[in-house]
């Protein structure tokens, strides 16, 4: 059926639903499941958001997506916020997408998640690693807030527990923008002064957005590059960060931290007088041990004479029954060849011509003769008997 009226182009008629569209949903939120993840040399991240009813192409422009704490991933359930588009090009609707959210957890703890999963594949949590703290430090070199109660906690517990130990402070912030590189940045310093024997690194509890800093991969490596052992004592101790993980110890809280970096002298002498303890009761045991394993070799062991004794025994029985094995051998070889010999005895020419035939040869070719017709008057025979042979000549031939 013809058409009336004038025919759009296909530019045209693409434009025309680009505005229908754009201009309606300006502001759309859409929850859906991430699939054909790709993020090309752009930067901007391109995928395909779906249900089980349908699916939609979506993009992420690079402007937006270098907000996000965590790399959205393929089969990532998320909630995205932005506007409907039409790409000319292709003639395809898309969402312009300017937040995205994880469902269930936030966005924060998926970047965690992510996070320590290629930290820990790299090794950087790997318990060989780990490295033991000094047993006297001198120094100890502290990186947190000049302002917060970490500080002040650290310090207290080593006036009383350690007086005279050098405190080294690098102050940094320990939250916000810039705190994670500045906190890098302290460790690097304290490592390339070489001053303090071990680090203590740590702020006080807070939320998960107060204690991201210490979540961030620069202070990971930093801490995992790190020549001095270090001692992570962030938050609380229900509190666990990156740091945490790739820090040689991890303290609950930074005074737990303080504890653990310095011991008492009256703690060291009941230490070692337990060590003392342990290494007693140890050798007793492994000397009853020992004596237990000398008496029974003790009752296990035979005298020389004893085990020729047994193998001489041995060695007659074995005598005794290899002459039984042999004499039944020979029997039974000597009834089997009596036999065969009587066999092939009545199978024998020889027996035959005692009956009184003979065999005739043709003495010129040496064949047995069975056919008259094989030879010629004149022709010289011999002919065997069961006792002696003798030799004859052909008179006349009879068919």
């Amino acid at each position: 059926m013809p058409v009336s009226g004038s025919a759009l182009s296909v530019s045209r008629l693409v434009a025309l639903l680009k505005e229908v569209v754009e201009e309606n949903f300006v502001q759309v939120l859409v929850e859906g499941e991430i699939s054909n993840f790709a993020t090309p040399a752009s930067g901007h991240h391109y995928f395909t958001l779906k249900d089980q009813g349908a699916q939609l192409r979506a993009v992420m422009f690079r402007t937006q997506n270098r907000l996000l704490p965590y790399r959205p991933e393929n089969g990532m359930q998320v909630v995205c916020s932005g506007r409907v588009s039409v790409y000319s090009q292709r003639g395809e609707i898309q969402l312009v997408v300017e937040t995205m959210e994880p469902l269930g957890a936030g966005s924060l703890q998926v970047a965690f998640e992510q996070l320590k999963a290629r930290l820990s594949a790299e090794g950087l949590f790997a318990a060989e690693r780990k490295r033991p703290l000094p047993a006297f430090p001198r120094t100890i070199g502290v990186v947190t807030s000049a302002t917060g109660a970490a500080i002040h906690d650290i310090l207290n517990v080593l006036k009383r527990r350690a007086a005279g130990v050098r405190v080294l402070l690098f102050p940094v912030r320990v939250q916000g923008e810039g705190a994670a590189a500045e906190i890098a940045g302290a460790i690097a310093a304290l490592n390339r002064q070489g001053q303090a024997d071990v680090l203590i690194v740590g702020r006080g509890g807070g939320s998960l957005e107060d204690l991201w800093a210490f979540n961030e991969e620069p202070v990971a490596r930093a801490i995992h590059a790190s020549r001095i052992p270090v001692i992570s004592a962030v938050g609380h101790e229900v509190d666990f960060t990156i740091a945490d993980f790739v820090a040689d110890l991890r303290a609950p809280t930074p005074s737990a931290a303080a504890e653990l970096v310095v011991k008492s002298r009256l703690e060291l002498e009941g230490h070692l007088d337990h060590l003392v303890m342990r290494l007693a009761g140890q050798m007793q045991g492994r000397l009853g041990l020992l004596r237990e394993r000398v008496d029974g070799l003790a009752r296990r062991l035979r005298s020389p004479r004893q085990e020729l004794a047994r193998m001489d025994q041995r060695w007659l029985e074995l005598e005794r029954r290899l002459r039984q094995a042999m004499a039944g051998g020979l029997r039974e070889r000597g009834l089997r060849l009596g036999a065969a010999a009587a066999r092939l005895d009545a199978l024998s020419p020889l027996r035959t011509l005692n009956r009184g035939y003979a065999i005739v040869f043709d003495e010129k070719t040496g064949a047995a003769v069975r056919d008259s017709a094989s030879l010629v008057p004149g022709g010289r025979l011999r002919i065997r008997l069961a006792r002696g042979q003798l030799r004859a000549r052909v008179e006349e031939i009879e068919p």
